[in-house]
């Protein structure tokens, strides 16, 4: 029996176990996860401004695993020998037939020490948690967002939505080192957030990097300075550590580069945020849809090489992206027609129901947005 190992158990894995399990072939598959819980990753910072319970954006992936016939594992791995199909994680080693990284990405502080102490992140409900926690103490003046991209878009307004709810007035300032917020979107949508973030009393700082960061102090490169200040950490993000020490080639944020069939090797396959694949001579943005779909396809490819039969190309289908920001006025392009306002959100939430899991999870996050977060 052919034994299939699936690193992550984000968008790309589980959509990786589930189609390997509906090809009904009989194969060992095992999923590794350092942690036991699927994050609906595009909802986190509603658990800020929204108040989404965050219960209703996980699930536990060993019960999911059990469901699918799938074997859990929970531990971290550190390092692949893909010359003898094996895996080394912190606590044992692990052979494969077949291997699919699906292992997402996670907050890059580019080794600022500082920012990694003393800052928030957002790749995990417990992260948003620990956010909420600090919002709850109503200690800070100024709330420093470093990162202007979606993330930063959307943590910004749902900690505005946030203070309103409390009716607290607290400074939001977003810290950008490039010219501009949301780097090579189109010059409309860029404009269009900037009015919105300026009516919602946000302050954007661009050409502007954090200089010093302590526990409650920021310090820009402009000279300014904000004590009594919580920093949130968007800046940025880059693939797991054991991808970095792979010797194939990869981007500068690790992420690995894929042949026609999603392949490092004839035997390793990478999906999601692990892998870069370049459409149209560009390289494809990391997004939900792309996540699952590789997936899927990685998954078919595998049992398309057990039974011996021809590969099928990965052909990308874009159906394009919203910018939620909390007050409903967001903004995006799908299928290549521009949408702004209320409409861009339904649409953003319309998708993140359909993609979520569950009846309880759906349920929970349109009682949420029904009873007060969509207002």
């Amino acid at each position: 029996m052919k034994k299939i190992i699936i690193i992550g158990g984000g968008f790309a894995g589980i959509s990786a176990v589930s189609k390997l399990r509906q090809l009904g072939e009989t194969v060992d598959i095992v999923l590794i996860d350092s942690k036991e819980e699927f994050n609906f990753l595009p909802m986190l910072p509603d658990i800020i401004g929204r108040r989404i319970r965050p219960d209703f954006l996980e699930f536990k992936l060993p019960d999911f695993c059990q469901k699918t016939g799938a074997k859990f594992i929970k531990d971290e791995v550190i390092k692949i020998d893909l010359e003898n199909n094996t895996l080394f994680s912190s606590k044992d080693s692990y052979h494969y037939d077949y291997l699919i990284i699906a292992s997402g990405s996670e907050t890059n502080f580019y080794g600022n020490e500082a920012a990694k102490k003393h800052g928030f992140k957002l790749d995990s409900t417990k992260d948003a948690i620990a956010i909420l926690d600090q919002l709850g103490k109503n200690i800070f003046d100024t709330f420093i967002i470093a990162g202007g991209g979606y993330t930063g878009i959307e943590v910004a307004t749902n900690l505005r939505k946030y203070l309103d709810h409390k009716k607290l007035n607290q400074r939001i300032v977003i810290v950008e080192r490039a010219p501009s917020i949301l780097g090579p979107l189109p010059e409309w949508m860029k404009q269009y957030v900037n009015n919105n973030l300026k009516n919602l009393k946000i302050e954007v700082l661009t050409n502007v990097t954090l200089d010093k960061i302590e526990a409650d102090r920021v310090a820009l490169s402009n000279k300014a300075e904000f004590n009594k200040a919580m920093l949130i950490w968007t800046a940025g993000v880059k693939t797991a550590d054991f991808i970095f020490n792979l010797n194939k080639e990869k981007t500068p944020q690790g992420r690995l580069k894929l042949d026609e069939f999603l392949r490092i090797n004839n035997n390793c396959f990478a999906a999601g945020d692990a892998g870069t694949f370049s459409y149209k001579d560009k390289p494809l943005r990391m997004a939900v849809q792309f996540s699952i779909y590789q997936g899927e396809l990685a998954a078919k490819n595998i049992m398309s090489s057990i039974r011996g039969s021809n590969l099928k190309a990965y052909k990308p289908v874009d159906l394009g992206y919203v910018i939620p920001m909390a007050n409903n006025v967001s903004c995006g392009n799908i299928f290549g027609i521009n949408f702004r306002g209320l409409f861009a959100t339904a649409l953003h939430y319309f998708m993140c129901i359909y993609r979520s899991r569950g009846f309880r999870n759906r349920m929970g996050i349109i009682t949420g947005l029904l009873r007060g977060g969509a207002k």
